[in-house]
């Protein structure tokens, strides 16, 4: 089976989407809607239409919505009522409440519904994962990462919380497999905007693993780095480059049992893996397709959009009022 595919959106991030819907197997791209016209010139032999009923009107099974944040929900909530399984990009919506309706909506019809945190198909964190569940880590003690760089002149409508630390906390959930149970954070606001360009989450997770991000759109450096510390050791995986690399604790047994109690750990073999690096909008696309099919598929669902969002909000109420919360 062949699923008609829509995309929604071809802004910065659209075009991508347009691209590898051409490219994955069991996928058309059929149709195409931005009311600001093929700015990056992406529509080849396909005519840009005007709106969402346009596209509807095509006859798609599936779509792409990458438009601003805030037309999410009114986007997706026609896509679901046309019964078209929907892949919106992030964050989920603008609001709480939006968010919780596009969940709703999709839940009561049947369809899937997928929100694009795409860092959770990154190779390097497709691989963390995969090495965590054999246990190659053990206990898990602390998630740890940070997202810093310069300030993307396209983004208007968010901060860097919900444009970019929503990543973090959806691919920290993922990889410890534990949702957070508390948060802390501080925010700045250094560059003129009405939103915060930097921000600092605190908190721990349902399973006791504790969680720091670190983003920000204040750096000449840029930086994509997530660390997870075990009983083990620790991995690094750097998402701009696609490595994952191992620190393993040196530590070795004592033989005198009055000295044997645990005192630290010390450094060991590092390890910097090799393994196939695929595209990650690519894998995300793939999963997407093997969820709508109903093959199996890990893919970003709208309720855990909807988590994602709770606690990156919660974060920021937390800073403003300065206390921590419990999700």
């Amino acid at each position: 089976m062949v699923l008609r595919a829509g995309l929604l959106g071809v802004g910065m991030m659209g075009r991508h989407h347009a691209r590898v819907l051409r490219e994955v197997e069991g996928v058309e791209l059929v149709a195409i809607a931005d009311p600001g016209g093929d700015p990056h010139g992406v529509a080849g032999g396909l005519k840009i239409l005007p709106d969402t009923d346009a596209l509807i009107a095509v006859g798609i099974d599936i779509a792409v919505v990458a438009v601003p944040t805030a037309f999410h929900e009114k986007a997706a909530l026609q896509l679901g009522a046309a019964g078209v399984h929907t892949l919106v990009e992030k964050p989920i919506a603008h609001s709480l409440e939006a968010g919780q309706r596009m969940v709703d909506a999709f839940r009561d019809a049947g369809l899937v519904g997928a929100v694009g945190h795409i860092e959770r198909f990154n190779p390097a964190l497709q691989e963390l994962r995969r090495r965590i569940e054999r246990g190659e880590l053990g206990a898990l003690y602390q998630i740890q990462t940070r997202r810093q760089g310069p300030f993307p002149s396209r983004i208007s409508d968010v901060g860097v919380a919900k444009d970019l630390a929503s990543h973090d906390v959806d691919l920290t959930a993922w990889v410890v497999q534990s949702e957070y149970e508390y948060v802390f954070a501080q925010t700045a606001f250094k560059s003129g905007r009405a939103h915060e360009d930097m921000i600092a989450i605190t908190g721990r997770t349902q399973s006791g693993v504790i969680v720091n991000n670190l983003v920000n759109w204040l750096s000449p450096m840029k930086e994509r780095l997530t660390v997870v510390t075990g009983e083990k050791g620790a991995f690094v995986a750097d998402t701009a480059t696609g490595d994952l690399t191992f620190y393993a604790n040196g530590t070795i047994p004592l033989e005198w049992d009055t000295v044997s109690s645990f005192r630290g750990v010390s450094e060991g073999d590092v390890t910097r893996y090799s393994y196939p690096k695929r595209e990650p909008l690519r894998v995300e696309h793939e999963n997407f397709r093997d969820a709508v099919l109903g093959r199996p598929s890990d893919i970003v669902t709208m309720e855990q959009g909807q988590r994602t969002l709770l606690v990156v909000e919660s974060a920021l109420e937390a800073a403003n009022s300065r206390s921590v919360l419990q999700l």
